[in-house]
């Protein structure tokens, strides 16, 4: 639980069985992973509302259920959006976007999260894990929804033939990975020194190339592999790391594409007048939307994406310091915690 404003003060805590109100349902956590927004927080780089239990990413099972809910059943196993509560009236909300709403509350930064043993959401927000879906693996629907949103959902998208480029083998490249794979392109993914275990499973995932930046210049490589040399069609900066950032844009050709989906937690420094002299389109993309989480869940069950191999740690909820120590170290890529009864 974050207990106060302020680097750190996260602390583990008993707190009282939450209690249901109209409209929500109860689950019982099995798997619940560490997202970087959640070390963020954990460092004061991202607004949270403290007392609060962190934790957005989360697979488990009903164990109650509102008097008004009669499209679930006690024992279902699910998933949950990051979000809480939306005005559900804005034009945002309107158009599918809640991911934007002015007035969101999520689970995990301004209402509690599934680093614990029991969490309540709204019904509206829960969906049936598949049935060759493990919580294990279900608890990474929502990176990859996230994922999804940035690359399938926002326009300008991935298209097949492309030459696509990923900075950062994490979770989340990984995940990107397989889902343009998935869309036809051909994927360059980037890492470093430190990341060589995380570049060999990249290649077991189906990336056409991996490079080590810190080995080799990636200039080289995109300029042979690439329609007359002119750079990637599209790249993706999933690491949020500045270097990265300005690197992806030296590989993208002129009148390319540059999606931001990795957050830095603080200011960096990019050339906006390479955005002018390439004519670049540059995306942002935050967090999920429903229909991303849809699509994440039909990718996950007809096994298009595998999230088991990206987890390499599990702790249970009372031994969260190594767990959080393990993810800031990147000994790992995928980092989970579970509830201990």
């Amino acid at each position: 639980m974050k207990v106060s404003s302020g680097f750190g003060n996260i602390e583990l805590r008993d707190i009282d069985e939450p209690r249901l109100q109209a409209g929500q349902v109860k689950i019982k956590v099995h798997s619940a992973g560490i997202c970087g927004t959640d070390l963020h927080i954990y460092k004061d780089e991202y607004p949270s509302f403290p007392p609060v239990v962190l934790g957005h990413e989360v697979a488990g099972e009903i164990i109650e259920i509102s008097e008004e809910v009669d499209n679930y059943q006690i024992g279902d196993r699910v998933t949950t959006e990051t979000y809480f509560s939306t005005c559900r009236v804005c034009a945002y909300c309107r158009d599918g976007y809640t991911n934007l709403c002015l007035k969101r509350l999520s689970i995990g930064s301004g209402v509690n999260g599934g680093f614990t043993q029991y969490l309540v959401v709204p019904v509206a927000n829960i969906h049936l894990l598949p049935e060759n879906v493990s919580f294990e693996a279900g608890a990474l629907t929502e990176p990859l929804a996230c994922v999804v949103n940035g690359v399938l959902e926002k326009r300008p998208t991935v298209t097949s033939g492309d030459v696509a480029v990923i900075a950062g083998p994490g979770a989340i490249g990984l995940l990107t990975l397989q889902v343009l794979k998935s869309s036809g392109a051909t994927v360059v993914t980037l890492g470093t020194d430190a990341d060589q275990q995380r570049l060999e499973l990249a290649e077991k995932l189906g990336s056409d190339y991996t490079l080590n930046v810190q080995q080799q210049d990636p200039l080289d490589l995109v300029g042979q592999i690439t329609n007359e040399g002119l750079g990637a069609d599209i790249v993706y900066e999933c690491s949020g790391a500045g270097p990265a950032a300005m690197q992806l844009i030296d590989l993208v050709r002129r009148q390319g594409r540059y999606v931001q989906i990795g957050l830095f937690g603080h200011a960096v420094s990019w050339d906006l007048d390479q955005l002018c002299y390439k004519e670049l389109i540059a995306t942002g993309s935050f967090a999920s939307t429903p229909e991303s989480w849809r699509k994440a869940l039909r990718l996950l069950a007809d096994g298009t994406v595998q999230t088991i191999p990206l987890i390499t740690d599990v702790f249970g909820v009372d031994d969260w310091r190594k767990a959080f120590d393990s993810f800031e170290q990147r000994s790992g890529i995928k980092t989970l915690l579970q509830p201990v009864e």
